[in-house]
């Protein structure tokens, strides 16, 4: 009686080991504790669905999908909450970094939208950046007005950030590269994740790159590829 008590209770202990296993492999970890950075994100902290743009401001194809977002933010906006979507942007200098040509405002953009995250401008000097640059190089240009953009110093970037009301602490913070190192290290944290740029992950579909001529049913395509997954 003993021995099948003893046996009855070591099967009991065995199959609650293997349920807190089971279990513990399907929890999904919040979308709080994956995030890089609050400020950069939009949408819903709790959304069912979280998606990730890998970007860097000197990249054609990374602007190219975010003035896309941009010139439709209110569709956009529309579209995130109805989906149930917390989008974050890993932005850095990849690249400065890592790049082949390793373009310097790579670098002075990523200091400069730093700053302006600083502020909790994130996103009002984001989108400022976005679509001037898109205006004014890539759109007519493409990667060529890489050889333009060469000849910009960090003075166009605290420009940039005038136009949002962005004064004094942001030009300094810009002139002192202040956020230099997290730049650095999330470029680190972004070159072992990524295969190209701009890259996404949305929920488990990932993928790099976007055309130049593409626009917004574009993006709902990757985005809806990411709901699909």
């Amino acid at each position: 009686m003993k021995k099948t008590l003893r046996a009855v209770g070591l099967v009991t202990i065995f199959i609650a080991i293997i349920a807190a296993i089971v279990t513990s492999m399907n929890i999904k970890p919040s979308n709080s504790d994956r995030i890089w950075d609050e400020r950069t994100t939009v949408g819903n902290l709790d959304a069912k669905n979280y998606f990730i743009i890998y970007s860097d401001i000197m990249c054609p194809y990374c602007v190219a999908f975010e003035n896309a977002i941009f010139e439709n933010e209110e569709a956009f906006n529309k579209y995130i909450e109805e989906k149930d979507i917390l989008i974050e942007v890993r932005l850095s200098d990849f690249l400065y970094e890592y790049g082949e040509s390793n373009p310097i405002n790579s670098r002075y953009s990523a200091i400069a939208t730093y700053c302006a995250k600083k502020e909790n401008k994130f996103w009002d000097y984001y989108k400022i950046a976005i679509t001037t640059i898109w205006n004014d190089y890539f759109k007519n240009s493409g990667k060529s007005a890489f050889i333009e953009m060469n000849k910009l110093t960090k003075d166009y970037w605290i420009n940039l950030g005038q136009a949002i009301d962005l004064k004094e602490d942001f030009a300094n913070c810009v002139n002192n590269d202040e956020p230099l190192q997290d730049i650095i290290a999330n470029a680190a944290k972004t070159s072992k994740l990524v295969s190209g740029m701009p890259y996404f992950k949305f929920n488990n579909y990932t993928n790099s790159g976007f055309s130049l001529s593409w626009g917004w049913e574009y993006v709902q395509m990757y985005f809806q590829a990411g709901l699909d997954s």
